[in-house]
C-alpha cells in the first residue's frame, strides 16, 4: 500500500494535541479514547481504513498498558487476581473473537470495512451513554453453566468489535462485566483491562500477518507521538473527572461518536 503523508501526519505538534484530545475524552469516561481516535485516523490523518485500525490498535496497546498499573492504586492487584474465573470465562471468547475479527477486517473491501465501522461506533456510542451508572452487586445471570455460555458468546462478540475498531472494548466489557457478573463498577474497570490486553495481543497477532501490518513500521513516530499524547490526556482527563456533570459528558461523547460514524458511512473512495 502507499504511505500516507499528510501534512497533519508530518506535523508531530497536530499529532501529540490530536492525541491529546482523544486521551482527554477517554480519561473523562475512564477509558483510553480509541473510539474516537480511530475517525481522526481517517479523517484527518488520512489513513486507509484497515492501516487506520492498526495504528488504532497498535496506540491503544501503548495506552492501555500503562492504565492498568495506574488503576492498582484504586483496585489492588489481589481484587483483580481473585476475579479469575471471570477474567478466564470472558477471555475464552474474546481470544478467539479478535482473532476471528482481524481476519475478517483485512478480507473485507475498503467500503465495507468503512460502513462497518460507522455502525460498530453508534453502538460504542450507545454503551457509553447506557452502560454508565451501573452499579453493579446483581448478576443478571446465576453461577453455573449457563454463565459460562453467556460469558464466552459475549467475550466473543467484544473481540470482534475490539479486533474491527482497534479499540480495548472497555465500553463493552465493563457493562458486561456489571450485568453478566455482578461486579463492582471500580472492579470492573480493572478487570477489563486486564481481559483488553490479551485480547488486542490476540488481534494485533493476527494482523501482523497481513501486510497492511507494515504501516506501523513506516509510522512508528507518529504512533509514539500520539501515544503519548493520549497518555498525558488520560490522566488530565482522569483528573477534570467530576467536574463535568455526566449527565452533560456522556450524550455529548454519544453525539461526537455518532457524527464519527455518520462520516465513516458516508465515506467515499476518492
Amino acid at each position: 500500500m502507499t504511505q500516507i503523508d499528510t501534512p497533519a501526519a508530518r506535523n508531530r505538534a497536530t499529532t501529540f494535541v490530536a492525541g491529546g484530545v482523544i486521551g482527554t475524552l477517554g480519561g473523562l469516561i475512564g477509558l483510553g479514547g480509541a473510539e474516537f481516535r480511530l475517525p481522526l485516523l481517517v479523517g484527518l490523518f488520512g489513513f486507509p481504513a484497515l492501516e487506520a485500525v492498526i495504528l488504532n490498535k497498535a496506540m491503544s496497546l501503548i495506552v492501555v498498558s500503562t492504565a492498568l498499573p495506574f488503576r492498582m492504586g484504586t483496585v489492588p492487584f489481589g481484587d483483580i487476581a481473585a476475579n479469575w474465573p471471570v477474567i478466564i470465562n470472558l477471555l475464552a471468547g474474546s481470544l478467539v473473537g479478535a482473532w476471528f475479527g482481524a481476519g475478517w477486517a483485512i478480507g473485507l473491501r475498503p467500503e465495507t470495512l468503512h460502513r462497518l465501522i460507522g455502525i460498530l461506533l453508534v453502538m460504542i456510542a450507545l454503551a457509553l451513554v447506557f452502560g454508565h451508572g451501573l452499579s453493579g452487586g446483581h448478576a443478571l445471570v446465576g453461577e453455573g453453566p449457563l454463565r459460562i455460555v453467556a460469558g464466552i458468546v459475549a467475550g466473543f462478540a467484544i473481540g470482534i468489535v475490539a479486533a474491527l475498531l482497534g479499540v480495548a472494548g472497555g465500553e463493552l466489557l465493563i457493562p458486561t462485566l456489571i450485568l453478566l457478573f455482578g461486579v463492582d463498577v471500580k472492579l470492573a474497570g480493572s478487570l477489563s483491562l486486564a481481559i483488553s490486553l490479551p485480547t488486542m495481543i490476540a488481534g494485533f497477532a493476527r494482523y501482523s500477518r497481513d501486510s497492511s501490518f507494515a504501516v506501523i513500521g513506516r509510522h512508528h513516530v507518529f504512533v509514539i507521538v500520539m501515544a503519548l499524547g493520549s497518555i498525558v490526556g488520560s490522566f488530565i482527563g482522569a483528573r477534570l473527572l467530576g467536574i463535568v456533570p455526566e449527565a452533560v459528558l456522556l450524550p455529548m461523547l454519544a453525539i461526537i461518536l455518532v457524527l464519527s460514524a455518520a462520516k465513516m458511512l458516508l465515506h467515499r473512495k476518492h
